[in-house]
């Protein structure tokens, strides 16, 4: 999985690509606390545009980024959620704790 990262007034955007399992998720968090470390923005950006597949893995990623921005004062969201991850994220009911914003909503 890569990710990548981009940041403008005060506003993270995580771009995840590739598949995220549990071979990838801790390598994946690491990456991206340094990152939330490097820009301490007020709003972070799950973006899943190029996101192929995501197991519960995926989950426990989109929830710890969540409340590593809670704890700084900020919010985090998931943004262009598709296909086989987000019937993973349906599953899991974590939008009543996340907002999850599907490509076909934006």
């Amino acid at each position: 999985m890569k990710v990548t990262s981009g940041y403008q007034d005060g506003k993270l955007t995580l771009y995840l690509q590739g598949e995220l399992d549990h071979h990838e998720a801790s390598a994946a968090l690491r990456r991206i606390g340094r990152t939330l470390d490097d820009y301490l923005p007020q709003d972070c950006v799950i973006d899943m545009d190029g996101l192929t597949f995501m197991d519960s893995s995926g989950i426990a990623l989109i929830l710890k980024i969540s409340r590593l921005m809670e704890e700084t004062g900020g919010r985090a969201w998931v943004a262009n959620a598709k296909n086989q991850p987000l019937k993973v994220i349906d599953a899991s009911g974590i939008d009543r704790m996340i907002k999850i914003s599907t490509a076909a909503k934006q």
